[in-house]
C-alpha cells in the first residue's frame, strides 16, 4: 500500500474510527484521540504489502491500542448521580442531546466487548461478521454480546 492510499483510506474512514472510539471511552474525545493517533501510526508502520478490508484491519488495530489503553489506565467511573442524568428537557435540540448524553452513560456502564460490538453494529452499520473479525471473536460470540448488550442499555436508559 502506496502513502498516497493509506492517506485516502484514513480519509474514508477517520470520522466512523473516532466516534467508533469516543464511544468506548464514554465519550472521552481527548482520549479517544491518543487512540486513533496511536492506531494510525500503528497502522501505516505496517501498511507496507496490506491488501483486504481496511476500514475492519484499521477498527481491530484502534481496537486493541483501546484495550492495551485500558489496561494502563483504566476508564474513570461514570458518575450516574450527576444533574443531567435528572433534568428534564426543555426543547427539542435539547432533549436529543439530553438522550445522546444519556446513551454514552449508559454504553459506558455496560461490559466493554458488548459496548464496542453495540457501537460498530448500530452506530457505524457493520455486520456482525466483520465485528467478529475486528474483535477477533466467532460470529456467535458477537451476536450474544449484541443481544446482551441491548438488553444491559435498557437497564440503564429511562424510557
Amino acid at each position: 500500500m502506496t502513502r498516497e492510499q493509506f492517506i485516502s483510506e484514513v480519509r474514508a474512514c477517520q470520522g466512523s474510527l473516532r466516534r467508533f472510539l469516543a464511544s468506548l471511552c464514554g465519550g472521552d474525545a481527548s482520549r479517544a484521540d491518543d487512540i486513533a493517533q496511536e492506531a494510525l501510526v500503528r497502522a501505516y508502520i505496517n501498511s507496507d504489502g496490506f491488501k483486504g478490508n481496511f476500514r475492519a484491519w484499521l477498527y481491530r488495530i484502534a481496537y486493541n491500542c483501546f484495550i492495551d489503553m485500558t489496561r494502563r489506565t483504566p476508564l474513570p467511573a461514570v458518575d450516574i448521580s450527576s444533574p443531567a442524568a435528572e433534568r428534564i428537557p426543555s426543547s427539542e435540540g435539547e432533549y436529543t442531546a439530553f438522550r445522546r448524553e444519556e446513551l454514552q452513560r449508559a454504553l459506558a456502564l455496560i461490559p466493554e466487548k458488548e459496548r464496542a460490538a453495540i457501537v460498530l453494529h448500530y452506530f457505524e452499520d457493520l455486520p456482525a461478521k466483520e465485528i467478529a473479525a475486528i474483535m477477533h471473536a466467532p460470529i456467535g460470540t458477537v451476536l450474544y454480546w449484541l443481544s446482551s448488550g441491548r438488553k444491559h442499555l435498557k437497564e440503564h436508559i429511562r424510557i
